[in-house]
């Protein structure tokens, strides 16, 4: 299995249906000079699963054989997303998560409201209520649909 091929299958831990390819995380795999170098883009600066995407992209190059793994961080241009797969937004909302809508282009003005935005139930499709722009995750917003009463989680588009 190739090095990218390998590093491709791992999960992101806060959404585990997802690998980090999906989810637009992991920028590139090159082989140079018999080293493995990985390059991935945190969905935000802060995010805290960082490490684990980091100790889990190691072990698994590892148990293909790749013995000498260099994974750095690249935030220029950050992470949006829009880079989440079709595989990727479909494994969302299988798994009852609502995939997020387009980015916003251009320069994010910043409110003290949290953004307004149509979020459809995942599981039958009726405009939901949102409950907190904050979900489990920083990356999430929680919703609720009026129709089925289902609660859910939004992936935010950043």
């Amino acid at each position: 299995m190739s090095a990218y091929d390998a590093a491709a299958t791992v999960t992101d831990p806060e959404l585990p249906m997802l690998t980090i390819a999906d989810l637009g995380v992991l920028r590139s795999v090159a082989e140079v000079d018999g080293r493995v170098e990985v390059a991935i883009t945190p969905t935000y600066s802060g995010c805290p699963a960082l490490a684990t995407i980091r100790d889990d992209l190691v072990r698994r190059l590892a148990e293909e054989g790749y013995d000498d793994v260099r994974v750095r961080v690249e935030l220029d241009p950050p992470w949006s997303s829009d880079r989440i797969t079709d595989r990727g937004r479909a494994a969302l909302a299988e798994h009852g998560i609502s995939p997020p809508g387009p980015a916003p282009a251009g320069p994010v003005v910043l409110t003290l409201a949290p953004p307004r935005r149509v979020v459809r139930c995942p599981r039958c499709g009726a405009v939901a209520d949102r409950t907190s722009e904050f979900g489990p995750s920083a990356c999430t917003a929680l919703y609720r649909c009026p129709e089925c009463l289902e609660p859910f989680q939004h992936v935010k588009e950043i």
